[in-house]
């Protein structure tokens, strides 16, 4: 992910900010005592250097998702920002994960970004029953707005929002600086997911601090947390983020989605895999930890 990309963080304040004031209220009026869902994930399910690490090595790549499905239980769909995807397309994946997996489609450009959620009831409805065929596999879609999209065009998500039906989950992701500066604006809009029981996602990326906002609007969560090659504050935000993610789940989060982005991916398994052991030990959950598959060495089978 380029968005908030640096090429040095050597002056990056990494720490994570205090909650928004409407968190915890929000949690509170959702409380209850059922184990949250967690869901921990990549960006791709695609990737040469996973075999003989995460996949095994003889593994054919048209079997990645297959084999990836095995390994985590939900995955950031990025492919359906660029084409919606056809009913053959959508029973494959469907059909090569496990029960409890799910897939958190992300909105078409053509919705979000040209002439961003103006005009789009056509193409929306055509996405919506598009991912419909997930079934039950299907987590939260999510909407990433571009940085041009900003507090102005408030009732232009509104409008949207009205036509969203209860039965797709969406989250938001928001990038104009706008939205955080501006005291009034954040509160408006925050108000707005909260009566469309819409939610937000959180990222964490070294370039962009702003968009780190903390604020839930429903009692679920999704985290985009962009990483610096398995610099040693990978391991240390993401040990912040499970401290607060504990006090989330104590406060009431009934469900996560946190995906892990690292650049190119390739080590994205590495950090997330530690993400599962920090949550299974300090938030007492019980999570699958991915294998990892080790490749011998010539000689080693003689």
């Amino acid at each position: 992910m380029d968005f908030g990309k640096l090429q040095t963080i050597a002056h990056v304040d990494f720490t994570l900010p205090a909650d928004n004031a409407g968190t915890q209220v929000v949690l509170q009026q959702h409380k209850q005592e059922a184990k949250p869902e967690v869901y921990i994930g990549l960006p791709v399910w695609v990737n040469k250097a996973w075999a003989g690490s995460i996949y095994p090595a003889s593994m054919r790549e048209k079997d990645s998702l297959l084999w990836y499905g095995r390994q985590f239980n939900t995955i950031e769909l990025n492919s359906t920002h660029y084409h919606i995807p056809g009913p053959t397309t959508i029973d494959r994946w469907r059909n090569s994960v496990p029960r409890g997996f799910k897939f958190c489609p992300k909105f078409p450009q053509l919705i979000s970004h040209e002439g961003p959620l103006r005009n789009t009831q056509s193409i929306t409805t055509a996405f919506f029953e598009a991912i419909a065929g997930l079934e039950d596999n299907l987590g939260s879609s999510f909407l990433q707005l571009p940085p041009y999209f900003g507090p102005d065009q408030l009732p232009d998500l509104e409008a949207f929002l009205r036509f969203i039906p209860e039965s797709i989950p969406v989250t938001i992701e928001f990038r104009h600086p706008d939205w955080f500066t501006d005291e009034v604006a954040g509160q408006e809009l925050f108000e707005l997911l909260e009566k469309y029981e819409v939610g937000t996602v959180i990222t964490d990326v070294a370039g962009r601090r702003d968009v780190l906002h903390m604020r839930l609007t429903t009692p679920a969560a999704m985290i985009r947390f962009v990483g610096n090659g398995l610099h040693p504050t990978d391991y240390s935000r993401i040990d912040a983020w499970v401290q607060r993610l504990k006090l989330w789940f104590d406060s009431g989060l009934q469900q996560l989605y946190f995906f892990v982005h690292e650049p190119d991916n390739t080590l994205a398994p590495e950090l997330a895999i530690y993400l599962i052991g920090q949550l299974n030990e300090v938030c007492g959950l019980n999570l699958k930890v991915p294998k990892k598959y080790i490749q011998p060495v010539q000689g080693e089978l003689f």
